[in-house]
């Protein structure tokens, strides 16, 4: 598939499911056939939010993942840090001259370990830029096993032009893309409800609009708050909109 029939291809998906797919295929023709994109809209300082509030794909093996999110080594990962404090591409011969050079604290040093055990040594880092402060997204490329960083380099050094531009084009239509964590999707009553909501409407004037009575509609709102686990309603028309669950064009 040529670069524009794959573009072409990215923004038409409909679904992350069917984008991903697509992505993971084309990262493969280059040699990433592992492959973390991570995105999060609750950023403040060094914190990243709450894992279970990000948008995690990837293709790499559950052992590898689990404990890569789970068990915190992302907190840890020494590119993961590159990508919080820069925009573009770095090459990991980055991370490999820290650890030559004894830079990297104990706890960094025990991710890289990890890293080397799975296998994960080569690769590139993506770091997104941000559309706010509170939203960070970037994507690891790790090359296929018995891949080196100076094989990696030289396929950047030939594509990596057409390897940014597809991984910024697919960043951002992941970005437009419906995300409904299994545990918190909401229901199309709850979803038109925050819509009104964000809309500035009353209780009342919901109620009206949807012909149910205002103790529904609070009804709705609550087990809202509940499936996005949040305190306010403010708060669960702000991350509705942030998982792009509002507005949605039904298909």
């Amino acid at each position: 598939m040529s670069l524009s029939s794959y573009l072409e291809a990215i923004t038409d998906s409909q679904s992350l499911e069917a984008l991903w797919s697509l992505h993971s295929e084309r990262m493969a023709e280059y040699g990433f056939d592992r492959l973390i994109y991570g995105l999060t809209h609750y950023r403040s300082g060094f914190s990243l939010g709450d894992p279970n509030d990000f948008l995690i794909m990837t293709t790499h093996k559950p052992e590898y993942i689990e404990p890569f999110i789970n068990d915190g080594h992302y907190f840890h990962a020494p590119m993961v840090k590159w990508a919080l404090e820069h925009e573009g591409a770095c090459s990991w011969s980055t991370m490999i001259k820290m650890v030559e050079s004894g830079t990297l604290t104990p706890a960094e040093m025990r991710v890289v370990e990890f890293n080397r055990r799975m296998g994960v040594t080569a690769g590139y880092t993506i770091s997104f830029k941000a559309v706010t402060q509170r939203s960070k997204g970037a994507i690891a490329l790790t090359a296929r096993e018995g891949m080196t960083q100076d094989a990696v380099d030289a396929v950047w050094d030939e594509h990596g032009r057409d390897i940014i531009l597809a991984n910024n084009v697919a960043h951002l239509k992941i970005s437009s893309l419906p995300y409904t964590p299994p545990t918190r999707s909401l229901t199309k009553r709850q979803r038109e409800a925050l819509q009104w909501v964000g809309d500035g409407k009353t209780t009342q004037d919901i109620a009206i609009l949807m012909g149910l009575t205002a103790a529904t509609v609070e009804k709705h709102l609550r087990l809202a708050r509940e499936s996005l686990n949040v305190e306010t309603t403010a708060q669960a028309v702000l991350k509705a909109a942030f998982q792009n669950q509002m507005f949605i064009v039904e298909r």
